[in-house]
């Protein structure tokens, strides 16, 4: 009798060990959408490609050593609610939904040019998520982390140093500034007209109020962390080497805030790897390349912006670069077409993971919303870049 029980008591141990594992899986595969597909693309293409030293040369480790660094260090301070103090004062400052959306927009736009796009995400999406969170706003999420989206990947096109596919250009083809500049200025203006507009139509004139709540922030952890976020980025301006960051940070957050490096979004990390690795062997399979070659010399402009859909911005520009000498025409291509797909810049999908990390059950609802957006954007700047 004592077996017999000894052996039911564990079959429903082991029932529930599998109901606990299977839930946990399906939880994370939810959670994780992106980073899975992502895996399932470099898969594939590596029965395409086989494995080799080049591999290597495909991963980005400045980016994603900046991605660590600033997600550990936006961590950190939102540990200390820094930025619940700065959601505060900017529901103080704007008092109302319309003018604290165009607000986070623009800053993000604003910090794109000078950060670049993902830089720019990871530092104020956390804020704009504050702002409507605190404020019982959260109907305007959806449309305010794809505008701040928009907002970055559009805000770095007007200067050389804006984003990665703009230096890289700017080098390779020996662009003059002020021509660089000029080339670009025209759909700079529009995209700001564009996301203005958007703003101001689709969020209402709602007056926000926002808990006054006494905080103080420690100076100490406030100023350390502060003083890591600048470090993390100047590493994007190559002012220092960035295994320097790469060290420093970890230590000091090892002593200040564990749960900061605990609690970094590692399968973010994981799918800039995996992305790396599919757009790294779509531009080595050599029917592609014909192909590309093939569609450059009809419309440089039209299938630059395309292939950014497929294989992201970055990469189109250094695998488009070699089938023409139309640098103009490519420029705004692979700027533009930053807008459209979740892939068509990989910064995109870091707004998709902070938005699932709050909303992980309406994926699909965000990918047409977001779907809707980019792909306006992209149709509206393309015929108005044809006509330049």
């Amino acid at each position: 009798m004592k077996a017999h029980t000894r052996l039911h008591n564990e079959k429903v141990l082991n029932n529930q060990l599998i109901d606990h594992f299977l839930h946990n899986f399906i939880s994370f595969c939810k959670k994780n959408v992106v980073m899975l597909i992502a895996f399932s693309c470099a898969v594939i293409t590596c029965f395409i490609v086989a494995p080799d030293e080049r591999y290597l040369d495909y991963i980005d480790f400045k980016t994603l050593t900046c991605l660590f660094c600033v997600l550990a260090v936006v961590g950190a301070l939102r540990n200390i609610k820094f930025f619940y103090m700065l959601a505060q004062k900017t529901v103080r400052v704007f008092k109302t939904a319309k003018l604290s959306v165009l607000a986070l927009v623009y800053v993000t736009f604003i910090g794109s040019m000078l950060i670049a796009n993902d830089m720019a995400l990871l530092t104020f999406l956390p804020l704009g998520y504050l702002v409507l969170n605190s404020t019982d706003k959260e109907k305007y999420m959806a449309f305010t982390f794809i505008m701040q989206n928009v907002a970055a990947n559009l805000g770095g096109m007007l200067t050389p140093f804006g984003n990665p596919q703009n230096l890289y250009l700017y080098n390779t083809f020996s662009i003059p500034t002020g021509e660089f500049m000029s080339i670009m200025l025209v759909p700079f203006a529009v995209s700001i007209a564009l996301i203005t507009l958007c703003c101001i139509i689709f969020v209402k004139n709602e007056p926000l109020e926002i808990a006054e709540e006494k905080r103080t922030l420690p100076p100490l952890k406030t100023t350390i962390y502060l003083l890591l976020f600048a470090l993390s980025i100047i590493i994007v301006f190559d002012t220092i080497p960035y295994w320097i960051g790469l060290i420093i940070i970890p230590l000091a957050l090892l002593f200040l805030d564990r749960k900061a490096l605990v609690k970094v979004d590692y399968p973010l990390l994981l799918t800039f790897v995996f992305f790396f690795i599919f757009a790294g062997n779509m531009a080595r399979i050599e029917p592609v390349k014909n192909v590309f070659g093939y569609l450059m010399q009809q419309n440089t402009l039209l299938f630059s912006a395309l292939s950014c859909q497929v294989i992201s911005n970055v990469p189109s520009s250094i695998l488009l670069s070699q089938f023409t000498t139309n640098y103009k025409d490519l420029l705004l291509g692979v700027n533009i077409g930053g807008v459209g797909t979740l892939i068509a810049s990989l910064a995109s999908l870091i707004t998709l993971r902070e938005y699932l990390k709050h909303n992980p059950n309406k994926f699909w609802s965000y990918l047409l919303k977001f779907s809707i957006v980019n792909f306006s954007f992209l149709a509206i700047l393309l015929l108005v870049c044809f006509f330049i």
